[in-house]
């Protein structure tokens, strides 16, 4: 408890929510992109490692998946602070379920996005 009954305490816990969002779509934009790199290099046929492909696919579905958790996890852990706030340190009428609501967007598309990618990838392994 912060005792201070100062709605900054608040501010402050909600940019650090935002912030860890915008880590996520940053870590789902860079395992999508090294998902999508492992399939632009089979098609060009520029390597020949074998599972080359396949390597790239789990690691890019490894950091979509990281992130999906972890925008999760930063929803919890801002709601349980919040619970911990005096009622002077929360505007009246404020919304606090903007910013939960943005990461729990975030977090379904990353989930979202895990399915379309290995449904595309089961239909890329046997065609």
């Amino acid at each position: 408890m912060s005792y201070l009954d100062d709605p900054r305490v608040l501010f402050a816990a909600e940019r650090t929510l935002l912030a860890w969002n915008r880590t996520a779509i940053a870590l789902i934009t860079l395992g999508f992109v090294i998902e999508r790199f492992g399939l632009f290099i089979k098609i060009l046929h520029l390597s020949d490692i074998v599972g080359q492909r396949q390597m790239s696919f789990f690691i890019g579905l490894a950091l979509i998946a990281f992130s999906a958790v972890m925008s999760f996890l930063s929803i919890i852990q801002f709601r349980r602070f919040v619970k911990n706030l005096s009622e002077d340190e929360i505007p009246k009428g404020y919304m606090l379920w903007c910013g939960t609501v943005s990461n729990m967007v975030v977090s379904v598309l990353g989930v979202l996005l895990i399915v379309y990618l290995v449904r595309g990838f089961g239909v890329l392994a046997t065609g």
